[in-house]
Order: structure tokens, then C-alpha cells, then sequence
């Protein structure tokens, strides 16, 4: 084998290894646009829809983008949250769609998505014939509930038993 024939087979086999890199990164690069697109479909889609609004004592865990459901299905986001000076009360904006009428008398929770999950607001419908109008308010709101303050109630209320017990 010449010196050159070598060269020639050293060449090819870094132009395949060249070749061979660029499909696997076009790959990659093409997996990760449609992983994005498919994640930023329900930030898009949920654009449309009709304003409603809820005053809140507290939104801890809630922020824009935090899911709006109601019988558990999601069907909508909160686009805004803003703090009311005259109020102290966090209002907050939910984007619902045009399809799904909301009852006038509807109550709004902030729920927790289990022990670790984040939170979401919940719409409960209420029986009332009148449907909120775009820009209405939810006037029955429940702020977030706190998972370490629930736990510090339980076990003060663990110890003021054990306590009482204690005294003849």
C-alpha cells in the first residue's frame, strides 16, 4: 500500500465520521424543536378565550401560567397576577375560553397537585342561570392553603392533647 492510498482512506473515513456527526446532530436539534413546539402549544392555544378575574388573600404557589381547571380538566391559565393596593388582595386573571360559560355564583380555590406538586386553581360552577361576562369577577374565592402552617396547627394540636392527658 502506498503512501498515498493511505491518506486517501484516512480522508474517507473522517468524511464518513463528519457525515455520520452532522445527521446525528441535525437529529438531535430536529427532536429537541418539535419537543419545544409541542411544550409551548398550550401557552398558545390558551391566548384566545375571555377574561375573568379573582381576588385572592394569598397566591402562594400561583404564578402566570398556572393552570385553571374545573371538574379536574384544564381549561385555561392564568395570564396575570397583580397586587391590588387598594385591597392588599392578589388579583389574579384567568384566561378561559370562549366554549366554556362559567355560573355567575362560581367559586375559585387554589389546590394543591399533591404533597410535592405545584398548585392550580380550581373552578367550582355554581347553580346560578347567569354566566359571568367577559371581565367579570369570581367573587367566592380560597386563597393557597400551607402545607408547613397545617402541619405546625396538627402537631400544636397533638401536643395540647398529650398536655391535657398529662394533667390529673
Amino acid at each position: 500500500m502506498t503512501h498515498g492510498s493511505r491518506n486517501s482512506m484516512t480522508s474517507r473515513t473522517a468524511l464518513a465520521e463528519a457525515r455520520a456527526e452532522l445527521v446525528a446532530g441535525t437529529l438531535v436539534l430536529a427532536t429537541a424543536l418539535l419537543f419545544l413546539a409541542w411544550a409551548g402549544q398550550d401557552r398558545l392555544s390558551t391566548g384566545t378565550g375571555y377574561e375573568l378575574s379573582a381576588s385572592f388573600p394569598d397566591v402562594d404557589g400561583v404564578s402566570v401560567g398556572t393552570e385553571v381547571r374545573l371538574a379536574g380538566v384544564r381549561i385555561g391559565r392564568v395570564s396575570d397576577i397583580r397586587l391590588n393596593p387598594a385591597t392588599y388582595m392578589a388579583d389574579a386573571i384567568l384566561t378561559i375560553p370562549q366554549d366554556v360559560l362559567i355560573p355567575a355564583d362560581s367559586a375559585a380555590l387554589i389546590q394543591s397537585d399533591g404533597l410535592l406538586g405545584g398548585a392550580y386553581i380550581q373552578l367550582q360552577p355554581g347553580g346560578s342561570l347567569d354566566n359571568l361576562e367577559p371581565g367579570g369577577e369570581i367573587e367566592d374565592v380560597q386563597g393557597a392553603v400551607s402545607l408547613l402552617q397545617l402541619m405546625l396547627k396538627f402537631v400544636d394540636s397533638q401536643s395540647d392533647t398529650e398536655a391535657g392527658e398529662a394533667l390529673p
